[in-house]
C-alpha cells in the first residue's frame, strides 16, 4: 500500500540526529510522499533544502499564526516569490487559533489573508490550522472566494464544520488522535464525511498514535492511523489507503 503524510515536520531539530533512519523505516511502513509545512521563515531553508535532497519530501511553507513574534514585515514577500517560483505544492500552515484568549485576532486574521491572496495568485491550495475558529475561517474563505482548495490539517471540528468545508473545496486530514478512545466526536466525524474528502497524517513529532503516547511521532506510524480510520468505516485498510492517496495526490500534484 502508498500511503502519504500530509503532513509532517521532520524538518525539526528533534529529527535532527537520526533524520535518514526515520525516512527509511517510513518508506518501509509504505509511506512514499511526506508534506513538509513550514511555520516561520527560519525554517524555511532547511525544510527546502531537506526536500530538494529527498524525492519524497514536498515543501509547503507558510507563516503559522501562533508565532507572530517571529514575523518579519518582508517575510510575506519572501513566500511570494517561493510560490511564485513554482516549488512549493500548497502554502501553510496557514490559518487562525484562537485557543488563547489573549491571541491577537486582528493580526491573525490580516496574516491570513495575505497568505491566501498568495495561494490564490500562485494557485496554490493552503493547509489550513485552526483552532477554535472553524466558522471564522470558514467566513473568510468565503469572503475572499478563495478557490484553490487545501487540507485542513488535524481536523478537530464538527461534523457539520467538516461538511461546510467539503463544500468548499477542502479536504479533511485525520490524525492519531482517532486512535484514542476517548476522542469520540472526531472518530465520529472520521466515520461519517465522505473517503473522497479524507487524506492521512501524522503531524510528526506531535500528536502520537494511542501505542506511542507521550513518544515522539513518527511518519512510520501512520499505517496505524490508517488501521483505525478503516476499523472505524467498516473498511479494508487497502481501500483507505487507496482513496486517501488518491486525494493527496489530486490535490497536491504529487
Amino acid at each position: 500500500m502508498d500511503l502519504i503524510d500530509t503532513h509532517s515536520h521532520i524538518d525539526l531539530a528533534v529529527f535532527r540526529d537520526d533524520i535518514q533512519e526515520v525516512l527509511t523505516r517510513a518508506r518501509e511502513a509504505g509511506v512514499v510522499a511526506q508534506v513538509l509545512p513550514g511555520v516561520y521563515r527560519a525554517g524555511w531553508e532547511r525544510l527546502l533544502s531537506l526536500c530538494s535532497r529527498e524525492n519524497d519530501l514536498h515543501p509547503a511553507i507558510g507563516l503559522h499564526p501562533l508565532y507572530l513574534q517571529h514575523h518579519g514585515r518582508d517575510d510575506l514577500d519572501a513566500l511570494r516569490d517561493h510560490a511564485l517560483q513554482g516549488e512549493l505544492k500548497g502554502i501553510g500552515e496557514i490559518g487562525l487559533d484562537y485557543f488563547d484568549q489573549d491571541a491577537d485576532r486582528r493580526a491573525q486574521q490580516e496574516l491570513f489573508e495575505a497568505q491566501l491572496a498568495i495561494a490564490a495568485e500562485a494557485q496554490l491550495p493552503v493547509l489550513l490550522h485552526v483552532r477554535k475558529a472553524h466558522d471564522q475561517v470558514q467566513a473568510t474563505l468565503r469572503r475572499l472566494r478563495f478557490s484553490h482548495g487545501g487540507i485542513v490539517h488535524a481536523f478537530s471540528g464538527s461534523l457539520q464544520q467538516a461538511k461546510h468545508y467539503q463544500k468548499l473545496g477542502f479536504l479533511i486530514s485525520i490524525c492519531g488522535i482517532i486512535t484514542y478512545d476517548r476522542a469520540t466526536r472526531i472518530r465520529a466525524v472520521a466515520a461519517a464525511i465522505p473517503l473522497e474528502s479524507l487524506v492521512l497524517e501524522t503531524d510528526s513529532p506531535d500528536i502520537p498514535p494511542a501505542a506511542h503516547y507521550r513518544q515522539r511521532n513518527s511518519p512510520e506510524y501512520l499505517p496505524e492511523i490508517l488501521a483505525a480510520l478503516a476499523e472505524l468505516r467498516g473498511k479494508t485498510v487497502e481501500c483507505i489507503a487507496e482513496q486517501t492517496t488518491k486525494n493527496a495526490k489530486d490535490l497536491l500534484g504529487l
